[in-house]
C-alpha cells in the first residue's frame, strides 16, 4: 500500500464512519478500486484507522465528556448489547461480512428506510435520554451487525422511534461509538490481526504478543499514523457537516445516496468484477 492509498482510505473512513452511508460499503469500493484490496495490511489498516475516527468525536465533544458519572452509565447501558451479542455471534457476523452481495442489499434497503424516517417521526422532539432510552438506542445498534447496516442511522433511529429529536439522538450515536468502535477495533486489531487470543493477554504471554506485532512492518506502522491522523482530522469535519444537514433536511438526501450506493456495487457484481469487503 502506498501512501496516497492510505490517505483516501482514510479520507474515506473519516467521511463515512458518522454518516448513515455505511463505512463498510465504501471502504469495498475505495480497496477494490485501487487494487489492494486483497493485501494483508489493507484489512489491518481499514480497523486501525478506527481508532482516529473515535478521537475525533472525544476532541469535538470533550466537554460532554467532563459530565457527571450519569453520562458514563447511560453510555454503558447503551453499550452492554452490542458488547454481549457482537462477542457470542463474532463468527456469524465475519461469515455475512465476506458477501459484498448482502451490504449491497442492505445499503438499498436502509437508504429506502432513511427517505421515510423524517414522516415516520416527525413528532420526535425530546433532548433528554433516559436509561431506558439509552437501553433500546443499544439494542438498535446491533441491527448494526448485519453489514451494510450504518451504525450511526441504526442508533439514531433508535433513539428517533422513541420521541427523541434528531440532534440529539445524534451526538448520543456519536457518544456511543466511542466505547463501540473502540472494543470492536480492539478486539479485532488483537483477535484477527495479530493473531492473539483474549487469554494470551490475561496470562500476558509476551513471548506470543511480540512475535504477533512482527506481522506490522515499520512502513506499515508509518501508513497506520499517517491513517490515523486523516481520519481524525476528517472525521471531524464530517461530524460538523452531519449534524448541519441533518438539522436542517433530515435523512432523505443520506437515503438517496445509499440507494445509489447499493445499486452501484449489485452493478459491480452482475459485472463480474471481484469485490472483497
Amino acid at each position: 500500500m502506498d501512501i496516497w492509498q492510505a490517505i483516501i482510505l482514510a479520507i474515506v473512513e473519516g467521511l463515512t464512519e458518522f454518516l448513515p452511508v455505511s463505512s463498510t460499503g465504501h471502504m469495498i469500493i475505495a480497496s477494490s478500486l485501487m487494487g489492494i484490496n486483497e493485501l494483508p495490511i489493507t484489512k489491518i489498516f481499514e480497523v486501525n484507522i478506527q481508532f482516529g475516527a473515535i478521537l475525533s468525536v472525544v476532541v469535538l465533544y470533550w466537554r460532554r465528556f467532563l459530565q457527571g458519572l450519569d453520562f458514563y452509565k447511560k453510555l454503558l447501558v447503551a453499550f452492554i448489547p452490542a458488547a454481549v451479542i457482537g462477542f457470542a455471534l463474532n463468527d456469524f457476523i465475519d461469515a455475512m461480512l465476506e458477501s459484498v452481495a448482502v451490504v449491497a442489499i442492505m445499503l438499498v434497503v436502509g437508504g429506502v428506510v432513511l427517505l421515510y424516517v423524517d414522516k415516520w417521526f416527525k413528532n420526535a422532539t425530546e433532548d433528554r435520554i433516559s436509561y431506558k432510552n439509552a437501553l433500546i438506542i443499544g439494542l438498535a445498534q446491533c441491527v448494526a451487525m448485519i453489514p451494510g447496516v450504518s451504525r450511526s442511522a441504526a442508533s439514531i433511529i433508535g433513539g428517533m422511534a422513541q420521541g427523541i429529536n434528531r440532534k440529539a439522538a445524534a451526538e448520543f450515536s456519536f457518544f456511543l461509538a466511542v466505547p463501540t468502535m473502540l472494543a470492536a477495533a480492539t478486539y479485532k486489531l488483537i483477535t484477527d490481526m495479530l493473531g492473539l487470543k483474549i487469554s494470551d493477554l490475561v496470562k500476558f504471554d509476551w513471548v506470543k504478543i511480540q512475535n504477533s506485532f512482527e506481522v506490522i512492518r515499520p512502513n506499515d506502522l508509518k501508513l497506520l499514523l499517517i491513517g490515523n491522523f486523516v481520519a481524525f482530522i476528517v472525521a471531524m469535519i464530517a461530524i460538523r457537516f452531519f449534524i448541519s444537514i441533518l438539522t436542517r433536511y433530515g435523512f432523505k438526501l443520506f437515503g438517496y445516496y445509499r440507494i445509489a450506493l447499493g445499486v452501484a456495487l449489485l452493478a459491480l457484481l452482475a459485472m463480474g468484477i471481484d469485490l472483497k469487503v
